[in-house]
């Protein structure tokens, strides 16, 4: 059970990070830094939903 509950922690933390990288990205005055930013964030957020998914399966997986 505790895997689990540090799963979605990790799930929490990759949202979290990209939602931060997404905001930097709105300000970045560089335009190629910007979409840097972006394409960073939603590969953490893809990451976020892949190790989510991992969670709803729980135990069953096992």
């Amino acid at each position: 059970m505790s895997v689990a509950g540090g799963s979605h922690g990790r799930s929490q933390q990759l949202r979290d990070k990209a939602k931060e990288l997404d905001e930097a990205a709105a300000r970045a005055t560089d335009p190629e830094e910007g979409r840097r930013l972006r394409d960073k964030a939603r590969r953490l957020q893809q990451q976020s939903e892949t190790e989510s998914g991992m969670d709803d399966r729980g135990m069953d997986s096992l």
